[in-house]
C-alpha cells in the first residue's frame, strides 16, 4: 500500500513537472510571437506614414488631368474646325 502511494505521487510529481515544461515551451514560443507581431505593427505604421501622402497626391493628379482632358478636347475641337 504504501509503494503504492509512493508511485502515484510520484506519478502525479511527474505530471505535473511534464505539464510544467510543456507550459515553458509554449510560454517562450508566444513571447517570440509577441515580439514578431511587435515588429510586423512597426512597419505596418512605417508603411502607412509613407503612404499618406498618395491620397493628396492622387487627387491633385486628377484634377490636373481633368483640365489637360479639356484642354485636349479643345484642342480637338479647333483643330476640326481649322480643318473645314
Amino acid at each position: 500500500m504504501t509503494i503504492q502511494l509512493v508511485l502515484s505521487l510520484l506519478e502525479i510529481a511527474t505530471l505535473v513537472l511534464v505539464l510544467a515544461i510543456y507550459l515553458s515551451v509554449i510560454g517562450n514560443q508566444l513571447r517570440s510571437i509577441c515580439a514578431t507581431l511587435a515588429k510586423v505593427a512597426f512597419g505596418v505604421r512605417a508603411v502607412e506614414q509613407m503612404c499618406s501622402v498618395i491620397g493628396p497626391a492622387a487627387d491633385r493628379l486628377n484634377g490636373n488631368l481633368q483640365e489637360v482632358a479639356a484642354g485636349l478636347q479643345q484642342a480637338a475641337n479647333e483643330a476640326e474646325r481649322l480643318a473645314r
